[in-house]
């Protein structure tokens, strides 16, 4: 089960990189897993976050197609997930599974945990589907299905 941890108090400032704007914490964040999607709230706005800590820094890079951000130095409060996730089977790749004949019960417990991770972060349609090809290509196939 997926739990969230105390909100964590940030701030920093904005950066833009490859046509992106980058929210730039003003400390490093220690003694949190990072590499993953998180909320940062600033005032009443929810943003969904990826967070990237470097030996240096901590990055946010907010979700494609997030609205505004402020031009600003900005305060807010990080809203991290901490424990297992759910394994809820995502329908799409359940369903080419089936039409493919693909045994999603090749992976085990902690690959299923990944990939539908890297499915949940698909920024767009077209990436998605790509990644649910991605994940069952290397797969086993039921006896007499096509490939």
């Amino acid at each position: 089960m997926t739990t969230a941890t105390a909100p964590i108090p940030v701030e920093g400032s904005i950066q833009s990189s490859g046509g992106r704007r980058l929210l730039i914490l003003t400390a490093r964040l220690e003694g949190h897993d990072t590499f993953l999607t998180c909320s940062l709230h600033l005032g009443s706005e929810k943003i969904a976050v990826r967070v990237m800590t470097f030996d240096d820094m901590t990055v946010l890079l907010p979700n494609p197609g997030t609205a505004e951000l402020p031009d600003a130095p900005w305060a807010g409060t990080l809203q991290l997930r901490t424990g297992r996730r759910d394994l809820d089977m995502p329908l799409d790749l359940a369903s080419a599974a089936q039409q493919q004949g693909v045994l999603l019960s090749a992976l085990d417990e902690a690959e299923m945990r990944y990939a539908t991770t890297y499915l949940e972060e698909s920024s767009t349609t077209a990436i998605r589907q790509a990644r649910v090809a991605a994940i069952l290509f290397p797969l086993p196939r039921r006896p007499g299905a096509c490939s």
